[in-house]
């Protein structure tokens, strides 16, 4: 409970900075001390969903905010979606606050450029649809961008989870086509309520991009990055139930090619050999992987879609001690006339235990939403999605995750209206 109001407090703390920045001084001249674009909404939504603990019906208030102050030398970004759901009826897991907060500040000078983000949420179950996770509560889903792919890789749910990654990246241009790339990161993932694995990454990588023309780059990469859990223990039913779980190192060596193919529609893949190591190989043995990273990203006027394919070793999403994974997304959202925006988004996940005799794991989410302008600031929409997920329950590793990981069917009816003004432009 105090990491909860400790994380609360950090999040209002945020927001009223961020809305300090934007309020005109008390006294003196009406300006505002920045410039920049800025867009929020309220929404109400009420929902029926299906399946996973039982069925039951809920409603939501959220809000989100959007800040970028569209400066080139020293860009910086807010985003913002948070909320409180009430259950009507059914098991009440759900009820509660739920936020997602992303701050990022870069720095561009003439030959380098840098940027540190910090992204933190506190959601219950697996994030899916929307910035904030949380199905049906209307935030824009599909193109590129609206809905990063969840970074838990194993749909639970009656869990909670604290999620935060801090992250910084430096380029530096050697010459005209040549660019170094250093970065780093820390992941924390929480299990407030214990019934999950709390885990904690660190990586770290470096790379070159060779451009070779206008349109197309080579690119070469090295990463290296580490989990551990602490002591937390397998399950005592297991053979190997007399260790805790094992950390991982894991190291890649990424070599791949960019192409521009017009200034809508790009695509970047790279592949190399990944190698995973444990600090206890009669548990999870070392072992040598292919690591994938492949996407197309297409942004018109009225419609922009992604599709994207990575492979490779991860934490294991809380659930198991570690996995490989391979995940296929998919987004697309499309314009019609002045008032109605359709969205559409997908995404398939398959986790291989890295632990002998492990679990693997089967998921599978969709969402579709429609909305419908009414005037200047209203509108409504409505709002599905499903999810499947099917594993080996008894090869988990601990009872909380037996419990906890969704095994079969589970959908969400939603609709609602929301408050969202168009963007306003602020000028110092």
């Amino acid at each position: 409970m105090k990491t909860t109001l400790k994380l609360v407090a950090i999040l209002l703390t945020g927001c009223a900075g961020a809305y300090a920045q934007v309020v005109p001084e008390a006294t003196g001249p009406a300006r505002l001390p920045v410039s920049g674009n800025l867009h929020y909404a309220l929404h109400y939504s009420q929902t029926a969903e299906f399946g996973g603990l039982g069925d039951w019906q809920t409603g939501t208030i959220s809000g989100s905010v959007d800040y970028s102050n569209g400066t080139d030398r020293h860009p910086f970004s807010l985003s913002y979606g948070g909320g409180y759901t009430k259950t009507f009826t059914g098991p009440d897991y759900e009820t509660g606050v739920f936020q997602h907060l992303l701050i990022s500040q870069g720095l561009v000078g003439h030959k380098w450029n840098a940027m540190v983000s910090d992204n933190i949420s506190f959601t219950p179950e697996s994030p899916t649809t929307g910035f904030s996770g949380i199905p049906g509560t209307g935030e824009p889903i599909g193109g590129p961008g609206s809905n990063p792919p969840s970074s838990q890789s194993v749909l639970t749910l009656n869990t909670r989870t604290i999620e935060n990654t801090a992250a910084a990246q430096i380029g530096y241009h050697i010459d005209y086509a040549t660019t170094l790339n250093l970065g780093g990161n820390s992941n924390l993932l929480h299990y407030p309520d214990g019934n999950g694995v709390d885990t904690n990454g660190l990586a770290a990588n470096a790379g070159l991009t060779r451009r070779l023309d206008a349109r197309n780059s080579l690119v070469g990469q090295f990463m290296f990055s580490r989990y551990d859990y602490g002591n937390q223990a397998l399950d005592t039913s297991q053979s190997s139930a007399s260790a805790p779980y094992p950390d991982s190192d894991l190291k890649a060596a990424m070599f791949g090619f960019q192409r521009v193919w017009s200034p809508k529609l790009q695509t970047t893949v790279s592949v190399g050999p990944q190698w995973i190591s444990s600090s206890n190989a009669a548990i999870e043995p070392s072992t040598t992987t292919v690591a994938v990273n492949a996407a197309v990203h297409y942004a018109f006027r009225f419609e922009s879609a992604s599709l994207g394919y990575t492979r490779g070793g991860s934490s294991g999403g809380g659930v198991l001690p570690g996995a490989t994974v391979d995940s296929v997304y998919a987004g697309f959202s499309r314009l019609f006339g002045r008032d109605l925006t359709i969205g559409l988004t997908a995404s398939y996940m398959r986790s291989d235990a890295l632990e002998l005799g492990g679990a693997a794991i089967d998921a599978v989410y969709g969402g579709a939403q429609a909305t419908r302008q009414l005037g200047r600031y209203f509108s409504v929409f409505a709002n599905y999605t499903a999810e499947n997920q099917s594993s080996n329950q008894a090869a988990l590793s601990s009872q909380a995750a037996q419990s906890n990981v969704l095994n079969g069917f589970y959908q969400v009816i939603g609709f609602g209206i929301a408050y969202s003004p168009r963007e306003t432009h602020l000028r110092q």
